[in-house]
Formats: structure tokens, C-alpha cells, sequence
């Protein structure tokens, strides 16, 4: 099973977008995909299940032993396509805590993933590498890293891989895929210029080729409770979602193949 986390260092910059809208590129393409929130603002929840408030998820999973995975898998109108909320525990104290307090009970979590038959587990963090975000990235085979298409946080782009890198003491099987860029504004110079000095910066194979542009339909998505794939005119940005799948598949072949 492949295990992606979805991770920045600040919010704001379309994290549960991008992980909405891969999981659902995944399910497509035929994959038996699971997205799971483990931001505590219940994010991916409440984008897609306007009950997500009320539901028990990864949190409550965490915290008591008794919770099994079947209680807190919510399937979709796609039948490959399922999510566990973050749950009544998603609190930001619960986030806060020291890292490697739920490492444990994560690995059981994504071992019962795993034996239910999921072929691919996309988690969507809180902003930051601590607390229950560090011990995803201490549980998963690969993370990806949206950015922003704006100047200031173009530079910080670095240092937040830097601190990925790092990670790889604690799990050496953590693959660092890409950054990928979002909210881009083609009509917009700056936005363009980011996204230009961004892959100057960085080795060529760090910066996904897709880019997820600032488009006003991911809103009405999330307003509807619906990847924007889903949306009539949401085909153009499901065919970006689905290039992105492709080059993350790739990506993992080719690991998989020199591993």
C-alpha cells in the first residue's frame, strides 16, 4: 500500500484541495483509495461530509483502542473512494502534544488500512512538523509539499525540505516526491515569477510539472461537498488532478524499481 502524506509548513496555501481532488484522480483511475484528515480542523470533512462534525474518526481511533478502522470509514458515491474524518478527539491540544505520542497506534491504523484492501492512504496534515503531523510523516512511504505561487513563500520552500530531510532518521522510508505548485496565476507576473524562481531553486525532479491553478470552481466544490472533478465544467482541473497522479506514479515505479 502507498502511503502519502500531504504536508506545508504554513496553511493557506491549497493543501486540502490538492488532497481532496488526488485522492478522487486515485479512486478514478481505478486504485481502491482512502483520504484521511488528520488536521484537526477537520478540513477534508468538512469539504466533503457536511455531518463530518458528528462522525468518529482518526482522533477517536488514536485515543481509544476499542475504535476499529469499520467505524470510521465513511464510503463515497465512488465506490474505490472512501474517508475517515478526523473525528470528535481533533482538537488542536491533541495536535500539539510531543511527537511520537501517536506514532503507535498510527502504524496499527495504517496496517488496518492496508489488510481492508486500500491500495493507496492520503492524509492530509495540519500546517507544521510536529505533534500528530510528525508522526504521520514517521508512518508514511511519501509526502508532498504544496506551495503557493507567491514570493514569500516560494523562499521558505528550502528549509521546509531541509526539515523533511531530516525526518528520514526517524523514517528512512520516507520518500520526499515533489513541491507542488498551487494557486498559480497565469495572467498574474508575480505569481508566474514565483513559480519560475521556485524551479530555479530546486533541482528539476523536486518540482512536480503540474501546477494547480487559483480557480474560483474549487470553492463552489467544497461549498457542494464535491471533488471538482465531479462539478459539470470541473473536467479541465480533473485532468490536471489526473497528470498528477501520473507523475506520482511514476515517480513511485521508478523508486520502487532502484529500491
Amino acid at each position: 500500500m502507498i502511503t502519502l502524506a500531504i504536508t506545508s509548513q504554513k496553511g493557506g496555501v491549497g493543501k486540502t484541495t490538492l488532497a481532496i481532488n488526488l485522492a478522487y484522480a486515485f479512486a478514478l483511475s481505478g486504485k481502491k483509495t482512502l483520504l484521511v484528515d488528520s488536521d484537526p480542523q477537520g478540513s477534508v470533512g468538512l469539504s466533503l461530509t457536511r455531518q463530518s462534525r458528528n462522525l468518529a474518526g482518526l482522533y477517536d481511533f488514536l485515543g481509544d483502542p476499542v475504535i476499529s478502522l469499520e467505524e470510521i470509514v465513511v464510503p463515497t458515491r465512488s465506490e474505490a473512494f472512501s474517508l475517515v474524518a478526523s473525528g470528535q478527539g481533533s482538537d488542536y491540544e491533541m495536535n500539539e502534544g510531543l511527537a511520537g505520542s501517536s506514532r503507535h497506534r498510527l502504524r496499527i491504523f495504517l496496517a488496518d488500512v492496508k489488510a481492508a484492501g486500500f491500495e493507496i492512504c492520503i492524509i492530509d496534515t495540519a500546517a507544521g512538523l510536529f505533534g500528530v503531523t510528525a508522526d504521520v510523516l514517521a508512518a508514511c512511504s511519501g509526502v508532498i509539499v504544496p506551495q503557493q505561487a507567491e514570493p514569500l513563500g516560494v523562499r521558505s520552500v528550502p528549509k521546509m525540505l531541509e526539515a523533511l530531510a531530516r525526518m528520514r532518521s526517524v523514517n528512512p522510508h520516507l520518500e520526499v516526491l515533489g513541491v507542488v505548485l498551487t494557486m498559480v496565476q497565469a495572467s498574474l507576473d508575480e505569481s508566474r515569477e514565483s513559480a519560475m524562481a521556485l524551479r530555479s531553486i530546486l533541482p528539476e525532479e523536486m518540482v512536480l510539472r503540474s501546477e494547480i491553478p487559483r480557480d474560483d470552481l474549487f470553492i463552489k466544490a467544497s461549498a457542494r461537498g464535491l471533488p471538482v472533478g465531479v462539478m459539470p465544467e470541473g473536467s479541465g482541473a480533473l485532468k490536471i488532478f489526473d497528470q498528477l497522479r501520473g507523475e506520482l506514479e511514476l515517480k513511485l515505479r521508478l523508486r520502487s524499481k532502484t529500491s
